[in-house]
């Protein structure tokens, strides 16, 4: 967390993060992540390591939720540390910042691809270079299998 703190809004950098979700604590299930996801429009801070020891997420300047659409501002930024911290910020091409449904959450978006995708059980995910974030894959294939996932909420 701390290798972030530059790169999160000016206003945030002060401020106390908690622990709202993870996997090792709360299992591995989506719905259970919409559940804790905080208080609406707090802003989020997904943390992903796959089974390949890679670490990387996205910044979220909203509560994760379900949605019929997607949701989220310009602050929106993906995210990898491989080995040093890189960080993807909005391109401004789209606003596909987040959606979420109850089998798939998605951030960044556009030509049928997704900069960052997780499936409803938590289990396996995706990166792929996207229009809203222009970004690199984030995990070393463009599909992973989780090993730990957290979720960080303004406390």
């Amino acid at each position: 967390l701390p290798q972030l703190g530059p790169h999160l809004p000016p206003r945030l950098t002060q401020q106390p993060w908690r622990l709202l979700y993870c996997t090792g604590r709360d299992g591995f299930s989506l719905r259970t992540l919409y559940r804790r996801g905080g208080q609406r429009g707090c802003p989020t801070l997904l943390l992903i390591r796959d089974t390949e020891a890679q670490a990387f997420g996205a910044f979220l300047a909203t509560t994760i939720r379900c949605s019929n659409g997607f949701y989220g501002t310009g602050e929106t930024f993906l995210f990898s540390f491989s080995p040093g911290l890189k960080v993807f910020r909005w391109t401004g091409r789209n606003n596909f910042f987040v959606k979420g449904d109850v089998d798939l959450l998605m951030v960044g978006g556009g030509s049928g691809r997704f900069g960052l995708w997780l499936d409803g059980d938590l289990h396996h995910g995706g990166s792929h270079p996207c229009e809203t974030f222009d970004n690199e894959t984030l995990s070393r294939r463009e599909e992973f299998c989780v090993q730990d996932l957290e979720v960080w909420g303004l406390a």
